[in-house]
Parts: structure tokens; C-alpha cells; sequence
């Protein structure tokens, strides 16, 4: 489903603003950038980029969460990572889309094209910087996702991704909230099904974590988690 978002009253209240690219942007100058951008719902399940595609759009997640994901020559998907709100989608893409997105769950973006995203550059040049931040964070990402693959253990692994999942969090809370499946965990990070839930049964039984639900998780003792993170 496809809308334009008409005023500027849906930008200036969208959930995600203070989180992304478009915090930069003077709520007296939001008119613009609701002029350049549309709204767009997408059901659960729905592929909304597609690797290999033209990548004619920008995305920004304005609630809900997507998984990334990377077809392999054998058909697997490798999950390359999760979005959230207030995340930027499409910005280290050049002709084409480098990864496929796909919701998970019920899932709210908004999209702005190339071309009218480059008029905003040229407009807002915080906005230029702001993308620029956010390229570099997508770098210092990669380059801790390598890590994560190729020298972590699958309890250094697991308890990455919990420290992950929490500093991502808004609040920062201590109970996390995982919308992807026991699979979607296992294929980020490189594991069987069968390893991530036997680690993480471990480390509850070790009283670092609680799982209350399949999707909630609280970290009972983040010092001792980051310490595991690190190789201690």
C-alpha cells in the first residue's frame, strides 16, 4: 500500500525522526521533505528490495523490523543483518541493490528516489553530513560483522548479539525483544538452529540471561556478557 505523506504533520511525528536522517532537518523545512518522500506499508513476509534490482529508491524503517539477506550461488540466503526504525536502507548500493529486505512483521517505510533524495542533499548539506555518519557506521558494522563470522566462538557470537540487540534498543533496556526467528539467528550468525539454542540455554543455566518467551530475552549480567563478547 502506497500514499504520499501530504502534510508535514506525519514527518514531524513519525516515531523514527529523532532516529534518523531526517533529525537533521528543520521542522520548518519538514514540507520538503515530506515533498520528496512517500509512505509505504508492507505485509509480513514481503520482499520490499530485491538484490540485483535497480536501486532507484531509499528506504527509512519508520516502525517495525526487516531482515537483510544475500542469496548465495546455492540458493541460501546469508543474513547480512536487521533493520529497525530510524534505519537507512539502499545508501551503500550502486547501479543495483547489493542485498534483498524483506519485513518481518508488520512493517512501515518510507521511500524517497534518487533523484529526489540528491535534491535534498543539495538543500540540506547537514543532511549530506548525516549520510555520511551513516555510510561510516555501515562500514565499522561490516567490519564487526567479519568478526563476528570468522573468529568468535558461538557463545562470543550469541552473546554479541544480545549486546547488539540491546545498545540498538531505544532504551536500552535490559529486556529485549527479538522479532526474528531461532533460524533467521542461527543464519546471522553462521550457526546451526541446534547450537543457538543449546548456547543460549547455557548461558541462562550460567544466570547470564532469562528467556521468558521464544522473543524476549533479559540480560541479567551485561558486564559479564561483554566480557564473554571480547573472548574473556
Amino acid at each position: 500500500m502506497l500514499g504520499s505523506c501530504g502534510s508535514c504533520g506525519q514527518c514531524l511525528h513519525c516515531e523514527a525522526r529523532s532516529r534518523s536522517i531526517c533529525s537533521v532537518i528543520d521542522p520548518d523545512h519538514v514540507a520538503r521533505l515530506a515533498q520528496y518522500s512517500h509512505r509505504l506499508a508492507v505485509s509480513p513476509g514481503k520482499t520490499f528490495i530485491q538484490e540485483g534490482e535497480a536501486a532507484s529508491d531509499f528506504f527509512i524503517v519508520t516502525s517495525g523490523h526487516a531482515k537483510l539477506f544475500s542469496l548465495m550461488p546455492d540458493g541460501r540466503r546469508q543474513i547480512m543483518g536487521f533493520a529497525q526504525a530510524g534505519d537507512f536502507l539502499g545508501l551503500a548500493s550502486g547501479a543495483t541493490y547489493a542485498f534483498s529486505a524483506e519485513a518481518l512483521g508488520s512493517l512501515s517505510l518510507c521511500r524517497f528516489s534518487r533523484a529526489g533524495l540528491a535534491l535534498l542533499r543539495r538543500e540540506f548539506p547537514d543532511l549530506e553530513n548525516r549520510l555520511m555518519e551513516e555510510a561510516s557506521r555501515e562500514l565499522v558494522q561490516a567490519q564487526k560483522s567479519m568478526m563476528l563470522l570468522g573468529r568468535k566462538t558461538a557463545r562470543e557470537r550469541l552473546a554479541s548479539f544480545l549486546l547488539e540487540q540491546h545498545q540498538r534498543s531505544p532504551t536500552r533496556e535490559i529486556v529485549i525483544h527479538l522479532p526474528m526467528s531461532r533460524t533467521g539467528i542461527a543464519d546471522y550468525l553462521g550457526l546451526t538452529i541446534e547450537t543457538v539454542s543449546r548456547t543460549l540455554n547455557a548461558l541462562q543455566r550460567e544466570k547470564l540471561i532469562a528467556i521468558s518467551q521464544v522473543t524476549q530475552i533479559t540480560l541479567l549480567n551485561l558486564p559479564a556478557l561483554e566480557i564473554l563478547a571480547r573472548g574473556g
